[in-house]
């Protein structure tokens, strides 16, 4: 009896490239700085990332709906790029749960926050995804956003919108414009 050999086994299914995505953190209750640095570490320790750099650390303004107001606690605020394999859905559902794990709560768009992460940009990724806005469909009208991101990316560019320098030019020499969210 002749036997056969048994069957090739099918190739694994290959990963998802290494992508950059880009992290906006923010915070204005408790020791911000201490938690902005600990949401990193513990972005470090999702599984699929391999490396996260964080941008310098920038004090910011409250805004409220009827824009700035100096007396509410002040935010500070950074980005952290993090290269990862996890799909850009996996990766804001986590950020979303460390948010919560911070004691995040979701009451009002303009409250205040322990800790608030959003995903900026993921790759060159455009999602007009309810779920999934990519980018970030206010990113570059953000000033807390962009600085932060300049001093880590200074070549940085959003997929759709162009240079983050370009952009964040744009908002200095107008500062309030009409939107007082973007600062």
């Amino acid at each position: 009896m002749i036997r056969k050999p048994p069957p090739a086994a099918p190739d694994p299914r290959p990963g998802r490239e290494w992508t950059t995505a880009v992290v906006a953190l923010g915070a204005n209750l408790g020791d911000r700085r201490e938690t902005i640095q600990s949401a990193v570490e513990r972005i470090a320790r999702l599984p699929l990332v391999d490396d996260v750099r964080l941008s310098d650390l920038f004090e910011t303004v409250a805004v409220r709906v009827d824009g700035p107001d100096p007396d509410a606690p002040g935010y500070v605020n950074a980005v952290a790029l993090v290269t990862t394999r996890l799909a850009p859905q996996v990766l804001l559902g986590m950020l979303h749960a460390i948010e919560d794990e911070y004691g995040r709560e979701r009451h009002e768009r303009w409250g205040d926050r322990t800790l608030d992460l959003d995903l900026i940009t993921y790759g060159d990724i455009v999602s007009e995804d309810p779920h999934l806005l990519l980018p970030h469909p206010r990113a570059g009208e953000r000033l807390f956003v962009l600085e932060p991101w300049l001093s880590i990316a200074p070549e940085a560019k959003i997929p759709g919108l162009g240079n983050v320098a370009d952009l964040a030019a744009r908002l200095r020499a107008d500062p309030v414009g009409d939107d007082p969210e973007r600062l």
